[in-house]
């Protein structure tokens, strides 16, 4: 039987938790999830309320407290949230992808210095980071050797060195000045076997994205096609191949189910840069194509986006005393109170936390919002 359209995309919001809001613990929600993209440090709060029934932002706190959750650069070379457990293989799978996107790049070459240089201070890296360092005392501890070179050199390190972000309060936990933890121990595979490495992730991310192409997983993670379609062929019957709408060929883990096309889909209020926007191949699962341009701007800000229906059909952004909701087209009154009744919740969260959040990047609304409808929630 052929997947349609439909159904990859229910497939996508059911494996996300966006189907239906669970009652689980937000390090196993993380995990189910595979990723959270975590470059803006709301995102990852904003996007398990989305998918955890009662989440308490405090639970998330102390997750990245205590360590059971990670923030790291990993996939994309962008920040990531992720299980501590599962840190391990992916930043083995990730490395050479992001450490030959700084070691080759004109910004750290032109220092006249060589990746061995970089390479050999990492295990020193690990021991000045057991405790809490700031950019700024890296930087010092390193400029005997490196000298004028040595913010370069930590650019490259903080990216692809197992180096992860720790949390300094504020009310998504990470504030400037940014503070950095070793992440060498991190519980999981210590191994840096980036093949086994990849064909984990690889894994992971079709349990929580799949039915999904080689290319989708190459726009997940920035991996290489060689690289995947090695994965691919080393996981053998692990993997098995799916029929769907397109020419490309599909994968999914054995006995993965799909939801049939008449599963409900509720409406929901995704933060900046949801992993469920950013998974697959463009145009996507769940954006329209025609909307793409209004949601994903030219320098890749992706904005904080309504779906209903199970696609995108506007975007919204805090205001004073609540939320704007901003729909590309004309929506029925059934679908205004789903997402009024999403936005007043979501607005006492923020009332609490951030009434500001994402508002550095207002400027796309000062520009034009091409919407049909607007209107506007207070908590």
């Amino acid at each position: 039987m052929s997947l349609t359209a439909r159904q990859l995309a229910l497939a996508t919001l059911d494996r996300q938790l966006l189907l239906e809001r669970r009652r689980i613990d937000v390090a196993d929600a993380v995990r189910r999830v595979c990723a959270l993209q975590a470059q803006t440090p709301a995102s990852p709060y904003l996007a398990l309320w989305n998918r955890v029934r009662d989440f308490a932002p405090e639970d998330l706190d102390a997750a990245f407290v205590d360590g059971r959750i990670v923030k790291a650069s990993l996939m994309r070379i962008t920040l990531h949230a992720v299980h501590a457990e599962d840190y391990a293989h992916q930043h083995a799978a990730m490395l050479n992808t992001l450490r030959a996107s700084r070691l080759y790049d004109h910004r750290f070459t032109s220092t006249g210095l060589v990746p061995a240089d970089a390479d050999a201070l990492v295990p020193e890296l690990a021991r000045f980071l057991a405790r809490p360092r700031t950019g700024a005392e890296v930087e010092d501890e390193i400029t005997v050797r490196f000298g004028e070179h040595a913010h370069r050199v930590w650019w490259a390190l903080r990216t692809y060195a197992p180096v992860r972000h720790a949390p300094a309060g504020g009310p998504w936990a990470f504030t400037p000045p940014h503070t950095y933890l070793d992440s060498s121990g991190a519980p999981g595979a210590p191994s840096r076997d980036a093949r086994a490495g990849t064909r984990w992730l690889l894994l992971a991310y079709l349990r929580a994205f799949g039915p999904a192409s080689a290319q989708d997983f190459a726009r997940f993670t920035l991996l290489t096609r060689p690289v995947i379609t090695q994965a691919l062929h080393e996981l053998g019957d692990q993997v098995v191949r799916v029929t769907g709408p397109g020419r490309a060929p599909l994968f999914d883990v054995e006995g993965a189910t799909v939801p049939a096309e008449d599963v409900p889909t509720p409406p929901r209020l995704l933060p900046m840069w949801d992993s469920a926007l950013l998974a697959h191949a463009v145009p996507g699962r769940v954006v329209p194509e025609e909307y793409r341009p209004l949601v994903v701007r030219r320098n890749g800000d992706m904005l904080p986006c309504l779906l209903v229906g199970g696609q995108v059909a506007g975007v919204w952004r805090a205001i004073d005393g609540g939320l704007e909701l901003t729909a590309f087209r004309k929506l029925g009154t059934a679908a205004w109170r789903g997402l009024t009744d999403e936005a007043e919740k979501l607005s006492t969260l923020l009332a609490d936390r951030d009434p500001a959040v994402y508002r550095r990047y207002g400027h796309w609304w000062d520009k034009g919002i091409p919407g049909a409808e607007t209107t506007r929630v207070r908590a």
